[in-house]
């Protein structure tokens, strides 16, 4: 696959140099590098391919640093990587700060607003979301899912996770202009910042499993993953193995090949393995 791949992005590359048409051959390459890690069917191609593609990327970006395109695309593919392939925690947490600063310069280039306020309270930074109009919509959510790769990826910074009712903001701003957005991905956000904690210190697991619900109806229930967190995160805290076993069950008798899902529903179907051979020692029963 890497091979191949990187003919045709040698290929796309020469016809820049020749035509200079260079804007949109790189929203092409983008789309061609997130097609080919999004559909692979084998992790560990990826995790072993796509260093060469964000290095790539990187050059891109250096020769183009404004192109909103080729930023997203990058902090797509930092935030993921750091998120699924690095053990390395001051590793995970470089490549995620990476992702984080891509997908903030490819949203406030347009909408600068909302990267003025961005520290400042609450009350004050909710507001700028909604100057963010439709074309607007990925990088948003880009925006808002790297900030939450940045928080997890260091989940010691007290400062960081202070902002995740922010990042839930932007995820709600996101719903409320598209709720199908990304197969329901942001809707699966919403579902797990609502379930990180118990109800004891602020957690709103009803709240998230009416996200969980929304987005495996969005996907019909072939985005693996939903099911997989909705376990995870739902079912466990509230103790109900049956759920939890069912969803589990559901996911490693579904079909993976769902074009835009395939890697993502692998890695599903080996996180629902783990979690219900545990199933017995979590519940006690």
């Amino acid at each position: 696959m890497a091979g191949g791949l990187l003919k045709i992005l040698g290929a796309l590359l020469l016809a820049a140099m020749l035509t200079g048409c260079a804007g949109m051959v790189t929203q092409r390459l983008g789309n061609t590098l997130a097609d080919a890690v999004v559909n692979q069917d084998d992790p560990e191609t990826v995790r072993a391919g796509a260093p060469a593609y964000l290095l790539l990327l990187d050059g891109l970006i250096a020769d183009s640093p404004n192109d909103r395109n080729t930023l997203l695309a990058g902090a797509r593919l930092y935030g993921a990587y750091a998120a699924i392939f690095v053990d390395d925690k001051a590793r995970a947490l470089q490549m995620a700060k990476k992702a984080r600063d891509y997908a903030r310069r490819g949203l406030c280039a347009d909408w600068p607003q909302v990267c003025k306020v961005e520290s400042a309270p609450y009350d004050q930074f909710v507001p700028s979301l909604h100057e963010v109009q439709a074309d607007g919509l990925e990088a948003l959510y880009v925006y808002g899912t790297t900030w939450a790769g940045r928080i997890q990826a260091d989940s010691s910074d007290w400062g960081a996770i202070a902002d995740l009712p922010k990042v839930e903001a932007v995820m709600r701003r996101v719903v409320a202009m598209d709720e199908q957005y990304d197969n329901g991905r942001a809707q699966l956000y919403l579902a797990v910042l609502n379930t990180l904690v118990p109800p004891s210190v602020g957690g709103r697991p009803e709240v998230g499993r009416g996200f969980f619900e929304k987005a495996i109806e969005i996907s019909d229930g072939r985005d693996l993953m939903a099911k997989v967190e909705f376990a995870r995160r739902y079912a466990r805290m509230v103790f109900d193995r049956p759920l939890h076993d069912r969803l589990l069950k559901e996911v490693l008798a579904a079909d993976t090949k769902v074009p835009g899902l395939v890697l993502s529903n692998v890695l599903a179907q080996r996180e629902a393995a783990k979690l219900l051979a545990s199933s017995g020692d979590y519940f006690l029963e």
